[in-house]
């Protein structure tokens, strides 16, 4: 890695190319010039991989009160009310701008008028209406497309492919007096190594979750948590990381990488049964195999420690096999690949880590503590989840503080910054010889935070994932300074500074709500409804 002197000046700079990025992106292009820093290829991001859809009040049959309702239901009394209604009822205009912006949602034919179309509405686990909107069940990958599609026309937008931000710029940093303000990020450009500073005055997180702190997951391999880590060392306060979301129907087979089987399937009428092939969701909650997410995968868990199986499975064919093909088309493909045919076969499953309903403490218009710095989608803690997300509304989420923190930045709008920021400085570090350092590190931590901070915990487990975890932040920090950094390294970093705080705000929170469940306190406790597990790194 070499440092470079080359400094990027953008009135915005957007960390991230999922549905919150691109959104706010297309949002703040008229006003000024915008960077997108993504890791990857700007396609690979949380939302291309989201299968279910976006959650938003389109049917008559359905109302913002009854949405309101569902969201707080499985928020299990963390979630902010005002901030849940804000979002619910700001949907359907934001859907509307999606639609023109080129997101083909999936339609079918109304029934009592003949050559007439509506939205097919899809139903997932805690809604009471079908209110879920879908492109087949790869929607993530069609608003990807649709926003890519419009990025690329806006000549104000401009794309750096492969960069990985380290942290965050702040004046707090720079020792400068007054309130701490985000002036910028530092950059790592993978191809040549070389750190760059990108300056600007608004600077935006949407970097999504943390998925691959787990053995486990859902997540593809770039949700290592980088948002919330560079969040907290730069000094915002961080929130609820407890609460990690376990899907309950990842694809179980030896050479298939974390495939999702979407709630979507279990909206359709699929049903969950046990090793032996015997329904068993009914003992577990009224509503059976649509269940909030949390109670299916704890079921899911208990029935696999008793029957000391490895998976359970998911079951849909008892549905026509031509509807199983035509509303899951990519599933049904997918699972081919592995020798499944679903319209016969059951289909093996187990949880797997999926989604971060904590994150970086934001209001609904995405403002941070530090000036300057919005955070918004999975990587920010808004309110809106509680301790439990309801399905599909993440996307919602995401679109909807995505255009609030536009509009808050352009009402807060400042000039570039012209301070003069030092460039990265890599002092006497060296290349790195043994590169199995990091690998080890990276499968322990990962290993670690799945036998210990997983679906199930209790307090002996986490005191001793601290105390590993403690050990280990010790050893990377060692590493960090001695070598040269590199990507696995940065991301290492990122993974052990979030298995730290979900460990501690897991170890704050002395009962069982939501998402996280510790049988040593198996029961909510009314003292903790609306109090948040709050960490801040001090100065």
């Amino acid at each position: 890695m070499t440092t470079s002197n080359r400094i990027h000046r953008f009135d915005y700079l957007v960390l991230g190319s999922g549905i919150a990025g691109l959104f706010f992106a297309l949002k703040a292009a008229p006003h000024g010039r915008v960077a997108i820093v993504t890791k990857k290829t700007s396609a690979e991001s949380n939302t291309n991989y989201a299968q279910g859809g976006i959650a938003s009040v389109t049917s008559k049959e359905d109302s913002f009160e009854l949405h309101v309702r569902d969201t707080l239901t499985a928020g299990a009394g963390l979630c902010r009310e005002a901030v849940v209604r804000a979002i619910v009822q700001e949907g359907p205009p934001r859907i509307a701008e999606l639609i023109e912006l080129g997101m083909k949602f999936s339609e079918r034919e109304v029934p009592a008028a003949a050559g007439c179309r509506e939205l097919d509405l899809g139903k997932e686990g805690g809604h009471s209406k079908r209110r879920i909107l879908h492109a087949k069940d790869v929607t993530g990958r069609e608003i990807e497309r649709a926003l890519l599609a419009a990025a690329e026309q806006r000549v104000c937008i401009e794309m750096f492919e492969n960069h990985l931000a380290i942290d965050l710029v702040t004046t707090q940093k720079l020792g400068l007096t007054g309130p701490n303000r985000c002036l910028g990020a530092y950059v790592m450009a993978k191809a040549t190594g070389a750190v760059e500073l990108f300056a600007a005055s608004t600077v935006v997180l949407a970097t999504g979750g943390c998925g691959k702190v787990y053995l486990y997951t859902t997540n593809p391999d770039i949700a290592t948590g980088d948002g919330v880590a560079m969040a907290y060392r730069a000094g915002a306060s961080v929130a609820n990381m407890e609460f990690i979301q376990f899907h309950p129907t990842c694809l179980y087979h030896p050479k298939a990488k974390s495939f999702l089987v979407s709630e979507a399937v279990r909206g359709e009428g699929a049903v969950l049964r046990t090793y032996e092939g015997k329904e068993f969701m009914d003992a577990h909650h009224p509503l059976k195999s649509l269940a909030p997410r949390d109670i299916v995968a704890r079921a899911i868990d208990s029935e696999m420690k008793r029957s000391g199986s490895d998976h359970v499975y998911l079951d849909i064919t008892h549905k026509p096999a031509r509807f199983i093909m035509n509303r899951f088309p990519n599933i049904y493909r997918t699972c081919l690949e592995y020798g499944l045919d679903i319209t016969k076969d059951m289909i093996p499953v187990v949880p797997a880590a999926h989604y971060q309903c904590g994150g970086v403490v934001t209001n609904v218009d995405g403002e941070t503590e530090i000036g300057g710095l919005y955070a918004i989608g999975e990587v920010a803690c808004t309110g809106l989840h509680g301790a439990n997300r309801l399905a599909s509304n993440s996307l919602l989420e995401a679109i909807v503080c995505a255009h609030r923190a536009a509009r808050h930045a352009l009402s807060q709008r400042q000039p570039p910054p012209q301070l003069t920021i030092p460039p990265w400085q890599s002092g006497d570090a060296h290349n790195p010889d043994e590169l199995v350092v990091v690998s080890h590190l990276w499968d322990e931590i990962r290993r670690l935070m799945w036998d210990y901070v997983g679906i199930v915990r209790t307090h002996k487990r986490l005191q001793r994932a601290h105390k590993r975890i403690l050990n280990l932040q010790a050893e990377i920090q060692e590493y960090y300074w001695d070598f040269i950094v590199t990507a696995d390294l940065l991301e290492l970093r990122s993974i052990a500074t979030v298995a730290e705080l979900i460990v501690r705000c897991a170890m704050m929170r002395p009962e069982s709500r939501g998402l996280h469940y510790n049988l040593d306190c198996p029961e909510p406790d009314s003292a903790w409804a609306q109090r948040d597990t709050l960490l801040r790194k001090e100065p």
